[in-house]
């Protein structure tokens, strides 16, 4: 026997719910004079075969073949004129859903003009109002078969990634240079997204980028890359960590033998350092050698000097000299992604 919805309405939709079906699961059998009951904050779409039919705004409505064209139509085509039919009801929400998160589920590959390939990893949030709940029905439900809140938002967020990747390798800017462009970057992926999110029957309201950060690995090579700037003299960097190492040795090791013990480490330390510091400057002084003929002249210094070349010049890593230029203690010239910095700025800096 027929299951007849004689009365079909959602009196408790939560504020974070999108769209809530009714029956929950399967069709239901509805007929003409069947009531349906939409609160202010609703509208009730009626879905058959994949498609969206008519939609009913706030109030109560009596089915009818006037208020029910489409469907009544299909109704004449399927059923000989009778005048029970087999739909669904989607109760769409039409409020303004706010603080929607979205993230990189993996990291962002970005050439970088310091640092050559970097990952990043970003977040923010958004929020988004249904527009029309026809197109949403038919885009959301019908071809992606989502009804979830968060089946939903996770689809959406799919899209502000591709957005926001693309939007990054466009704009080719460097990984110390992003966090004074979340305003222009946030604008500019918002832009990229409206028409997707119409598309969908919804319009993206506010789009936030709260952070762009370097993934672990990229972290460590920063730091790896700022430290190794920062040794200037590797034979005494050698020493200092075997002098490091003796004396955790001699601490751990008591006070007789470990006294002992620390003595010859002091010497092996030292001994050891010395030659490995020997052992690096004479392959670096070989691979020099290898790379230039015998007589060559050593370059001369150029009087206007890229951000590797000023770096290599005062003796620092490029970061260190990147925060030099970018809080206004060394003059530099920025075109486009790269800084042209001169030998006389970095002369009269170092001799003030």
């Amino acid at each position: 026997m027929a299951r007849i919805i004689d009365v079909v309405e959602v009196p408790n939709q939560e504020a974070n719910e999108m769209v809530r079906r009714q029956p929950e699961f399967g069709s239901g059998d509805f007929r003409l004079g069947s009531q349906v009951i939409v609160r202010e904050y609703q509208q009730a779409v009626f879905f058959r075969d994949g498609k969206a039919y008519d939609t009913f705004g706030p109030g109560r409505h009596t089915i009818t073949t006037a208020n029910l064209p489409l469907v009544s139509g299909l109704l004449r085509q399927v059923t000989d004129g009778k005048t029970m039919f087999t739909a669904e009801v989607y109760f769409v929400s039409m409020r303004e859903f706010i603080d929607f998160k979205w993230g990189t589920s993996e990291p962002i590959p970005l050439r970088d003009a310091d640092l050559g390939l970097v990952r990043l990893r970003a977040f923010g949030t958004f929020s988004m109002q249904v527009k029309d709940p026809a197109l949403f029905v038919n885009k959301i439900v019908g071809s992606q078969g989502l009804y979830q809140t968060d089946q939903i938002a996770q689809f959406l967020r799919g899209m502000i990634v591709a957005k926001l990747t693309d939007l990054l390798g466009t704009l080719g800017k460097g990984l110390f240079d992003l966090p004074s462009l979340y305003d222009e970057i946030a604008a500019g992926t918002r832009a990229k997204l409206q028409d997707d999110f119409s598309n969908l029957g919804i319009q993206l309201k506010t789009f936030y980028v709260s952070s762009i950060n370097p993934t672990e690995e990229t972290a460590r090579a920063i730091d790896d890359r700022a430290s190794m700037g920062a040794i200037g003299d590797m034979q005494k960097y050698l020493q200092y960590q075997a002098a490091r190492g003796i004396r955790d040795a001699a601490q751990s090791g008591g006070t007789g033998g470990g006294l002992a013990a620390a003595g010859v480490g002091l010497g092996a330390g030292v001994g050891m350092g010395a030659a490995m510091a020997q052992a690096i400057g004479q392959a670096m002084a070989g691979g020099q050698a290898q790379g230039q003929p015998a007589a060559a002249a050593p370059a001369a210094t150029p009087e206007i000097m890229t951000l590797a070349e000023a770096a290599a010049y005062m003796r620092v890593s490029e970061a260190d000299l990147l925060a030099l230029i970018q809080s206004g203690e060394l003059k530099a010239k920025k075109i486009g992604a790269e800084y042209r910095i001169s030998k006389k700025a970095i002369d009269s800096y170092l001799s003030s």
